[in-house]
């Protein structure tokens, strides 16, 4: 006697690689990208991109729901307690886009200390000339500070050693090296040629580079941002850039995203990309991947390797 089992609904919330999941789901369960609200009202797992947003409303078209699985840690725009509340778990994938991520600040470091943006133009333009009126730096011997020092903040630090980089670091969580270690935030900034953001986006956390921590970085530092945008004021920032006390900005992410035109964006030595170090296509495909397992492991009554508290 043969026992039919039910389909189980994934929902994809957001765009997402079909190739990319249906490898990794059971045959009595389905993917559905662009769900209708049918699909959605009978869905028992949804697979969460990083710009959908899932609030209350949202969570009140799937009340079937068992559990949510989040691409990425950041869960800005999901509302963890209402889905809590309702007993619905949102799994996360820490780990997946570290190296990428990490590698991704050493793209923009790199590319401001060597003054990529500026030298391209020369030699685009013909002003091969101009060549010694450019000043080009070095990693080696400079110091780097690490704000955060999670998964990527480690892996930050580890790259940065095989540039001969001095390292400090600070996070009031985390366990740090003691060669690393600094006791602050304004700690690691004064101390530092080159600084980088991984803390997450909290409250305190609202522009924690202002004009006030701006003012006391070295002359001539270069700050990378690719954890979150409102880490940074960006009117502080590019008054910092015109006025030499910071000789170069990358930005990853912005607040919000996608971001209004700013003028730091005209700045020669500010570097931009639109929030994509983190998805490379080795990450992206590591990332859908923890999700999709994830979520079966709930499905299945197992526990997820990680879940937002």
């Amino acid at each position: 006697m043969s026992t039919t089992i039910s389909t189980q609904l994934f929902v994809g919330l957001g765009p997402l690689d079909r190739e990319l999941v249906d490898p990794y789901l059971a045959a009595h369960q389905q993917l559905v990208l662009d769900p209708t609200e049918e699909q959605l009202a009978v869905a028992e797992a949804a697979i969460v991109r990083a710009a959908f947003t899932v609030d209350a409303a949202m969570l009140d078209r799937m009340p079937a729901l068992k559990v949510l699985a989040r691409t990425g840690v950041g869960t800005d725009l999901v509302d963890v307690a209402e889905a809590h509340r309702r007993g619905i778990p949102v799994v996360i994938t820490p780990g997946s886009n570290t190296v990428s991520v990490a590698e991704g600040v050493f793209a923009h470091l790199l590319s401001l200390v060597k003054r990529l943006p500026t030298l391209t133009d020369l030699v685009r333009s013909g002003r091969w000339g101009e060549r010694g009126g450019v000043t080009v730096g070095d990693l080696e011997g400079a110091t780097l500070g690490i704000v955060g020092f999670g998964r990527i903040g480690r892996k930050v630090a580890q790259i940065a050693e095989a540039f001969d980089l001095n390292v400090r670091a600070y996070d009031p969580y985390a366990e740090i090296p003691d060669r690393y270690r600094c006791a602050s935030v304004d700690e690691v900034l004064t101390s530092s040629d080159f600084v980088t953001l991984h803390a997450p986006l909290t409250a305190e956390n609202h522009h924690l580079i202002n004009e006030v921590r701006l003012a006391i970085m070295r002359p001539g530092s270069i700050l990378v941002n690719c954890s979150r945008g409102a880490l940074i004021d960006l009117d502080a920032a590019h008054a910092a850039l015109r006025s030499g006390r910071l000789a170069g900005l990358g930005l990853d992410v912005f607040d919000p995203e996608p971001p209004e035109h700013h003028p730091v964006f005209d700045h020669a030595n500010t570097t931009l990309s639109p929030h994509l170090m983190g998805f490379t296509d080795r990450a992206m495909a590591l990332t859908i991947r923890a999700a999709v397992e994830g979520a079966i492991a709930v499905l299945d009554g197992r526990e997820p390797a990680a879940v937002a508290s």
